[in-house]
């Protein structure tokens, strides 16, 4: 069978080919136009029009123009760029650079802005080809799409670097997932580990994402000790997976008497772990029945009356429950209004679902730094938003003892 993979052979409107009286008018002038800006922009450094005359030291002489070829949202264009030399104050000869065109610029930025929107919008580097295939008359393949992507790196970094210290913390969110990538030309999975924090003022901030390699507790120690070397301060409640290794990690850091809230979701996972598939439904409701009572004695109410039956039913679930302690229901510590926002990890598994509906195009991700950098881009982009938390007015309020009598 014959594949066509020329997109020009796909007109999609009218009968001209895609013909356009006023685009082809406004891109016959664009070069132009570029061109007359490179030469007022020598002009103004040299102090003198071309052929002008001056009493006082030039600056340098013109000698030329040299050609540079230009892709933009205008196409691309072959341009005559002029050329000088200039002379220093210790005689030292230079050949003038136009700061409007650095050397060895192919794109223009609003042109890499819209091949990295593009891409981030959900498709893969040859879909991004062909999306713009008809603005950029073919010049951007998916080597240049890569390119435009990479230079988002400089970006990554200097946020990945950045102070922590004016961030007026009080509420943090840990939580790792797992994202396939390629290692050694092979599909890999790898742990992605990531942290929000919860301003004052409510609103949700990403603070970090990093590959890590896993999430054990060196892993999660080491990706601690980064926020607290960047001037993070000691948070008044922590949000956590109920991963083991992330507990060590935090109490090492930060103490035995930080509140630890244990995701209530990742718990009930775990509780049907331990139960026969007969018993979820009725598992799941009587969990359901406790977790999201009203009152923090309705709570403690309901948490004995399940211990005391899922120890005759299963228990295995009724031990995996008591393990938790007072970390899973740490959020009945603070105002009935946060409980919500208060009880899950949720706010970081948002993120992960819309990543993955991301990342559906491309099933496997090229290397493992592109994980943590696309993740960061959506956000930085506005492609993917994070609200306030429920409760946000009563953050201030201090958090009281553990209302409940946990013995069962």
């Amino acid at each position: 069978m014959t594949q066509i993979t020329d997109p020009s052979a796909f007109p999609l409107l009218g009968s001209d080919a895609g013909f356009d009286l006023i685009e082809d008018r406004l891109r016959a002038n664009v070069r132009v136009t570029i061109e007359a800006m490179f030469e007022e922009e020598l002009a103004a450094f040299l102090g003198r029009l071309r052929y002008g005359r001056r009493d006082s030291p030039v600056k340098g002489y013109r000698h030329g123009h040299r050609e540079r070829q230009l892709t933009g949202t205008f196409g691309t264009e072959t341009l005559r760029v002029p050329r000088a030399r200039v002379e220093d104050e210790a005689g030292k000869v230079t050949e003038w650079r136009s700061q409007a065109l650095p050397r060895y610029q192919r794109l223009t930025k609003t042109a890499e802005a819209l091949i990295a929107a593009v891409y981030l919008a959900g498709t893969n580097t040859r879909r991004v080809k062909r999306a713009l295939f008809g603005l950029f008359a073919g010049a951007v393949g998916k080597d240049v799409v890569s390119r435009a992507w990479r230079k988002v790196k400089v970006d990554w970094d200097a946020w990945g670097a950045r102070s922590l210290a004016e961030e007026d913390i009080v509420r943090l969110i840990l939580d790792g997932t797992v994202v396939k990538t390629r290692l050694d030309r092979k599909a890999t999975n790898i742990s992605v580990l990531a942290a929000i924090g919860v301003r004052r003022d409510g609103q949700k901030v990403l603070l970090s994402i990093k590959n890590m390699g896993g999430e054990s507790t060196a892993a999660w120690g080491q990706f601690l000790a980064d926020l607290d070397a960047r001037g993070l301060r000691r948070p008044e409640f922590v949000i956590v997976d109920g991963a083991p290794g992330l507990e060590a990690a935090l109490v090492a850091l930060w103490g035995e008497e930080l509140p630890l809230q244990r995701c209530t979701v990742h718990k009930h996972r775990n509780l049907l772990a331990h139960a026969p598939q007969s018993l979820h439904d009725e598992l799941t409701e009587d969990y359901h029945d406790m977790i999201y009572a009203n009152t923090a004695a309705e709570i403690e109410t309901r948490r004995k009356a399940f211990l005391r039956k899922w120890r005759l039913k299963c228990r295995a679930v009724a031990d995996s429950l008591e393990e938790a302690g007072e970390r899973l229901f740490a959020f009945t510590r603070l105002d009935p209004s946060q409980w919500k926002s208060a009880r899950t990890t949720n706010a970081i598994e948002r993120l992960n679902e819309e990543f993955r509906r991301r990342i559906k195009t491309q099933t496997v991700l090229p290397c493992a730094e592109t994980v943590p950098m696309l993740l960061w881009a959506l956000l930085a982009s506005g492609q993917i938003q994070m609200r306030k938390v429920d409760g946000w007015e009563t953050l201030s309020h201090p958090i009281t003892p553990m209302p409940l009598d946990l013995a069962a």
